[in-house]
């Protein structure tokens, strides 16, 4: 949902249209609004095409804009979106939620979606 999300804000700070976009990058309108919604995915080649027309790094647009850094100040070698760093750093707050994620992510996922009916 991130890159789509990132398509969108830029997309809007270019003034763009999902149509007039759709015509620069040689598709639908129809499919300028999958990209965004994450319904659908564009091929490498309108990707890289997409990040031409828009501005945009790759890295940010598929969520490696930020470097991790641990406990001690040392640097993975991975970097994260903002967002997932958010989520990441609410589910602490709530030392139960972050001991079950811990224990057992795949499971307190699924107990999750179960209560709010997700798919």
């Amino acid at each position: 949902m991130i890159i789509g999300q990132r398509l969108k804000e830029a997309r809007l700070a270019k003034d763009l249209s999902q149509e007039t976009l759709g015509n620069l990058l040689g598709v639908s309108k129809v499919s300028i609004c999958g990209y965004e919604m994450g319904t659908r995915t564009p091929n490498m080649a309108n990707f890289l095409k997409l990040l031409e027309l828009l501005d945009l790094d790759a890295k940010y647009v598929l969520g490696m804009d930020t470097k991790v850094i641990n406990e001690d100040n040392e640097e993975y070698p991975v970097k994260m979106a903002n967002d997932d760093i958010k989520i990441i750093e609410e589910i602490k707050k709530s030392r139960e939620l972050y001991n079950m994620f811990c224990s057992n992510p795949k499971r307190t996922v699924e107990k999750i979606k179960s209560k709010f009916n997700f798919k």
